[in-house]
């Protein structure tokens, strides 16, 4: 399972959201899965369903014990975590997950997506 986590911030438009995946993208093998913060999903579901990929919302508190490789002092003040797209990523792919790509960022800055691969057979959310 591949996951491409996402963070992003309100009233991202689709377009941020698509740049922020291709780049994370490149020269990577393909995503199997979105995933993000549960309570951003509904805002990521656009995306899902222009890729025809499953989104996996990621509870608050799975985020948050997530370690990432970045660490952005925006992302610890709201999120708990240095890395919403990350610790999205790791969450959803299941324990001992490994990231494949660290956090890409779209060119308006709106929104990240990092890669990361696990065996995740059950989601925690």
């Amino acid at each position: 399972m591949i996951v491409a986590g996402l963070g992003f911030r309100a009233g991202a438009p689709l377009a941020a959201l698509h740049a922020a995946f291709a780049m994370a993208q490149q020269g990577l093998p393909a995503a199997t899965h979105l995933a993000t913060a549960a309570d951003k999903a509904p805002a990521l579901a656009p995306l899902a369903r222009a890729l025809g990929l499953p989104l996996i919302p990621v509870a608050a508190d799975a985020v948050q014990r997530c370690g990432t490789a970045t660490q952005s002092a925006a992302s610890l003040r709201t999120r708990g975590t240095g890395s919403l797209a990350e610790a999205a990523a790791l969450a959803a792919a299941g324990p001992g997950a490994q990231l494949l790509c660290h956090r890409q960022i779209s060119p308006d800055r709106m929104a990240t997506c990092a890669l990361a691969q696990g065996h995740a057979q059950e989601i925690e959310q």
